[in-house]
């Protein structure tokens, strides 16, 4: 940021654009709009728009529309940012194209772009896996694909998984919802990682200083002391329950006051049944129970922000944000991003975030 000497003063604010593994420095000077998004459920996407009207051999004409530059499946690479705050914020292929007449300037060239994760969300399965982790899951599943995995999330070992009506894609996110992990892709490679375990930038966003905007909220309404998951298992034949409470936080807080302990203070304590799942082991029902407790936890303070570019804000960045006062400064886990850029604005950044609590006092 501009205090930090990460920024430079003066830098190309203009997106840097590879299309086949070939950077395309015309494409930068002809770009108009970009939007790249990443959220925490994966699959990340891109809009690119182009001038689409200028010189063509000897005449004057539309550019792009002989798919010999952009075409259906080409990879598509977006580097922005200035010094220690630039990098890749996307890599995908251009999976639609889209012509835009306008009357009041020269006609437009839309490009959209996903990762590979889309591949995972073309087909419904119906099917079932027997005596495996979850992270035999996401390698095996990853395979089917031609992708490499990088998996590193604990969770127990299932009788039966089964995968009903559902696209390889929805029920991963499904899987890794259930042991507290997230998955991402970079190019080619399957990333599913615990959240304390996701390896990512730390970042230091000032109010007034790099950070533009910023909106945060810490609401009770959905916390709670505990959730209890009920089972039954199987072979002891024998009911099953577990609680899990604040402790699954540890290592989270850092001296700041969990949603529960504020709930209790205010309005008393309560737990939350969940009732939708039904373990069929105690190691089961352990990893529902903590996995559902930590993600109500985590949405105890949220936030929204716009900031100057910078392409080390990607989901799963730890976040400090500063100057905001003493309830609200502190650190902040970002859960969804957009890298913008346009001609009237140049690049910014815009972000969504979430915390576990707030300082005590």
């Amino acid at each position: 940021m501009p205090d930090n000497g990460v920024t430079p003063g003066i830098y190309g604010a203009r997106p840097s654009i590879e299309l086949g593994g070939t950077l395309q420095p015309a494409l930068s000077d002809g770009l108009q709009e970009l939007l790249v998004e990443e959220t925490v459920a994966g699959l990340s996407r891109c809009e690119a728009t182009f001038a689409n009207w200028g010189p063509v051999g000897n005449t004057v004409g539309f550019l792009y529309f002989n798919r010999q530059l952009f075409d259906f499946g080409k990879s598509l690479q977006i580097t922005m940012g200035g010094g220690q705050a630039s990098g890749v914020v996307f890599q995908g292929r251009v999976m639609g194209m889209e012509g835009r007449y306008l009357r009041s300037k020269p006609p437009e060239f839309l490009v959209l772009a996903e990762d590979r994760l889309q591949d995972l969300r073309l087909t419904r399965r119906t099917r079932t896996f027997e005596n495996l982790t979850d992270a035999d899951l996401f390698q095996s599943v990853a395979s089917q694909y031609g992708l490499q995995s990088n998996v590193n999330a604990s969770g127990p070992t299932y009788r039966v998984l089964a995968q009903i009506n559902q696209s390889d894609l929805a029920f991963l996110r499904e899987r890794a919802r259930a042991i507290d992990a997230e998955l991402w892709i970079d190019g080619s490679t399957l990333n599913v990682q615990s959240r304390k375990l996701r390896e990512t930038d730390d970042v230091t966003l000032t109010f007034g200083q790099g950070l533009y905007e910023f909106s945060v909220l810490a609401d009770i309404a959905a916390q709670a002391s505990g959730f209890v998951v009920s089972g039954w298992d199987v072979q002891a034949k024998q009911g099953l329950s577990y609680r899990a409470t604040s402790s699954v936080l540890a290592g989270e807080l850092n001296g700041d006051q969990a949603g529960a302990t504020v709930m209790a203070a205010a309005i008393g304590s309560h737990d939350q049944q969940i009732v939708h799942d039904l373990p069929f082991t105690a190691q089961e029902a352990q990893a529902l129970a903590e996995s559902e407790y930590r993600r109500a936890a985590r949405r105890f303070v949220t936030g929204t922000g716009v900031a100057e570019g910078d392409a080390r804000l990607r989901v799963g960045t730890k976040l400090l944000i500063q100057a905001t006062g003493t309830m609200f400064d502190g650190n902040y886990y970002v859960t969804k991003v957009r890298h913008l850029f346009d001609g009237t604005n140049g690049y910014r950044t815009e972000f969504a975030v979430e915390r576990t609590g707030i300082a005590t006092s």
